[in-house]
């Protein structure tokens, strides 16, 4: 049988081991996987982050682009990855949030499968109307859509959050409004600026240039607080309608099994990232947050946000299987 004293030799020694390798981590470039295409929010985000990584870790961080299925290729593939801080992930509320309920069979657990390193970003969501819309609240959307039942609509992808929150408003709100699929959000904002549809509830980092153009109308913001750069537009919840406050939000994280220290020290470097000049203005041209964090808090969020996006997936009836 093995001695106490040898079991804790062991654990000082193993205790030893992680804080050396900490100390020298990292001695290789870092490759930090995005589950999207090249150009996009999300992709331009993480290169920002990357970047300053790079600049505090001495060591070189790569963006990898791994899109497919929705995003769970690059979560299967990080999740199955050494859990050694040399690949990492730059995850979001649609990868680690709406993707595996959208996508079962994948089998993605955000919760069991990765670690979290650190939170980037919120991204406001915000409800909209075309110019052609007469309605300047929500109250006043909600009657006109009740005086016109069946005649209204409102179009995005499948399973992504203009959908998801678009069925949570309709259910909430109690109107007869039609779902309309598109492949992409480029075609259903175009059709929305020309009144094909009716209402959308996306982020301010897609919708604020024609907000800022007038050819969409802001109703409302979909958070706890009103949107500084909207100070006129009540949320959601001053205008009746209660938890209406779902943020998406970005992220990085790795493989479970990770070591504390080396997240710690992954957490650290984001962090003083995000309190750089440099990139509280690159947030602010995407209308979105800084969210600053432990790995602990980043933890308690995807735990806690997770469950919400799944729900609304069910409620929105959207599955890929």
């Amino acid at each position: 049988m093995i001695s106490r004293r040898a079991l804790l030799a062991a654990a000082a020694f193993g205790l030893g081991l992680a804080n050396a390798n900490a100390q020298t981590y990292p001695h290789k470039p870092i490759k930090l996987v995005v589950p999207f295409p090249p150009g996009g929010p999300i992709d331009t985000m993480a290169r920002l982050v990357a970047d300053q990584m790079s600049k505090g870790l001495g060591q070189q961080v790569v963006v990898d682009n791994r899109p497919g299925a929705g995003s769970t290729i690059a979560s299967k593939a990080v999740a199955a990855s050494e859990p050694d801080g040399y690949t990492l992930m730059f995850g979001s509320s649609g990868s680690l949030g709406t993707a595996p309920a959208l996508y079962p069979s994948a089998g993605i657990d955000p919760v069991k499968m990765f670690a979290p390193i650190a939170s980037v970003s919120l991204l406001p969501m915000v409800m909209v109307v075309p110019e052609q819309v007469p309605a300047k609240t929500v109250p006043e959307f909600v009657a006109y859509a009740k005086a016109n039942p069946g005649k209204l609509n409102y179009g995005a992808g499948l399973g992504t959050p203009p959908h998801l929150l678009g069925a949570l408003f309709v259910s909430k709100a109690n109107i007869d409004v039609t779902y309309i699929p598109y492949k992409g959000a480029a075609q259903s904002v175009t059709d929305m600026l020309a009144g094909r549809t009716h209402f959308t509830i996306d982020g301010t980092v897609i919708l604020m240039p024609h907000i800022r153009s007038g050819k969409l109308r802001a109703i409302g913001m979909g958070r706890p607080q009103r949107w500084h750069e909207l100070p006129d537009v009540p949320t959601l919840p001053e205008q009746g309608f209660a938890d209406f406050t779902l943020d998406a939000w970005t992220g990085v994280v790795a493989p479970a099994g990770i070591s504390p220290a080396v997240v710690e020290k992954l957490n650290a470097t984001i962090n003083a990232g995000l309190r750089s000049p440099e990139v509280k203005a690159a947030l602010d041209r995407f209308s979105s947050i800084a969210k600053i964090g432990t790995p602990q808090e980043f933890a308690a969020f995807i735990a806690s946000e997770a469950p919400r996006w799944a729900a609304l997936v069910k409620l929105a009836g959207a599955r890929f299987d």
